[in-house]
């Protein structure tokens, strides 16, 4: 893992430097790619205590990945953090990271952050007391995201730092979910075309993917529902709903009526995302 200044270590005449964070790693028990050198949990040096302020700044609003869940599959998934803040002074900056762990004073294990050199953010001023920056994360699998097991509930740690040197920084000024990406493989709707009355089968796999070992595996003990909307329709409706086998495999049978679209909806959880699969069958 690499090592950062956290939270814009930010130096201005009469200013002090802020906040300075080693980005750790943990080592889950069913992890095979640890982080090389690390192998008991981390210790976070700050120079800071938790939720600093010095003068009268003011975050008001933080908005990351469109407040939607990070999904991360086997690629590189970058997303926005915004943050908006107002001092008399103006804003000088800000900058923002993603955490995992209880405490970020001695529980971290996994840290996303921005890696764009000296200066952490780009800021909008809507007027001279007030701004919005844009921090821009990255985070890769198989490194930041180096075990399954850091899927779920991260914390989002953000920083203001105004134009006469004061700052407010809050180790979690809210909750973001991380997820690994779900998806379907081998989705089929058939025979098509089929004639109406006659059985259609419905199959595929679901799958989700493996920050450890970066890959796909069958996702087993999942409920999915089989949905259908006739193609005068522009919505689905759900027939049944399934559980998938310990591999992730999906089998059901349904009775042709209309044409219409066929689709497996898997509505994620705490730790994977949404995915969806289609197959259009012709009713003669």
């Amino acid at each position: 893992m690499r090592i950062r200044a956290s939270l814009a270590a930010v130096t201005m005449s009469g200013a002090v430097a802020l906040t300075a964070l080693l980005a750790p790693a943990a080592q889950a028990a069913d992890s095979p790619k640890i982080p090389q050198g690390f192998t008991s949990k981390p210790s976070v040096g700050r120079n800071a205590p938790a939720d600093e302020k010095q003068g009268d700044i003011k975050i008001t609003k933080v908005t990351d990945n469109a407040n939607k869940d990070v999904v991360v599959g086997l690629g590189k998934k970058t997303f926005n953090i915004y943050v908006t803040a107002t001092a008399p002074s103006g804003i000088y900056t800000a900058d923002a990271m993603l955490w995992h762990g209880t405490s970020l004073d001695s529980d971290v294990d996994g840290v996303l952050y921005t890696d764009t050199g000296d200066t952490n953010s780009t800021c909008d001023n809507w007027s001279a007391t007030s701004a919005t920056c844009k921090i821009t994360i990255t985070a890769v699998p198989g490194t930041d995201l180096y075990d399954s097991a850091l899927n779920g509930k991260w914390n989002v740690s953000v920083l203001a730092v105004a134009n006469n040197g004061d700052y407010v920084e809050t180790d979690v000024y809210k909750n973001r979910w991380v997820k690994r990406a779900a998806s379907f493989s081998g989705f089929n709707a058939a025979p098509e075309p089929v004639t109406k009355g006659k059985t259609i089968t419905v199959t595929g796999t679901l799958n989700r993917a493996s920050w450890s070992y970066m890959k796909y595996y069958g996702y087993g003990s999942q409920s999915v529902q089989l949905q259908f909307k006739p193609a005068n329709s522009s919505t689905y409706s759900t027939v049944k709903t399934i559980k998938s086998s310990s591999t992730g495999y999906l089998k059901t049978t349904v009775t042709a009526s209309v044409d219409g679209t066929w689709r497996f909806h898997y509505a994620g959880n705490a730790n994977s995302s949404v995915a969806d699969a289609y197959d259009y069958v012709d009713v003669r």
